[in-house]
């Protein structure tokens, strides 16, 4: 039977058995017995006559996944930018940071509700994994979708990159108020 992985499963490689969730489930069934005190005549503290403790033997998932299959599944998904959004009286503006990108590399698509930008940031050198001290940056795919608060004119758009950070103005739709 091939079972479908769960997030958790995907993330660590890990996978849990039949047998070990249920373990686990009946570990937690068990109810732990009740310490009981009693006074300390000669300090006048309470001290602990029994104590009990559940046991439970520790869970050590099985790593059944392939490196391989991790590294693909880890591939498929896509960076999510972080972005700013206002409005003025006129317009909705958008602000994401997107150094490393050329403009002609980022794809903006659009209705009169939602814009969605995609794009590609792109690794020049290669570097040995192992060499690395700190790895922060995200290199790869990255879209972000954002539901607009108020219809825009889709055809007056106007986008424009200036040192790594994208600004996009949206002039919003004038309704026209019915007496």
């Amino acid at each position: 039977m091939n079972k479908k992985s769960s997030f958790f499963e995907k993330l660590t490689g890990a996978s849990w058995s039949d047998e070990d969730i249920k373990n686990k489930k009946d570990s937690f069934e068990k109810k732990p017995e009740k310490v009981k005190f009693k006074k300390d005549k000669s300090k006048g503290k309470l001290k602990a006559i029994k104590k009990t403790f559940m046991k439970e033997k520790p869970f050590i998932p099985k790593k059944e996944k392939s490196e391989k299959e991790t590294e693909e599944w880890l591939s498929e998904s896509e960076g999510q930018l972080t972005i700013d959004v206002y409005q003025t009286p006129n317009e909705i503006v958008i602000k994401s940071t997107i150094a490393g990108v050329k403009p002609e590399d980022i794809d903006i698509s659009m209705t009169n509700d939602m814009i969605t930008i995609k794009g590609n940031r792109e690794k020049d050198d290669q570097v040995k994994e192992e060499d690395y001290y700190y790895q922060e940056c995200y290199w790869g795919p990255f879209s972000r979708s954002i539901i607009l608060p108020v219809d825009v004119e889709v055809d007056d758009v106007d986008a424009a990159m200036k040192n790594g950070i994208l600004t996009i103005k949206l002039p919003k739709i004038e309704k026209v108020k019915t007496k």
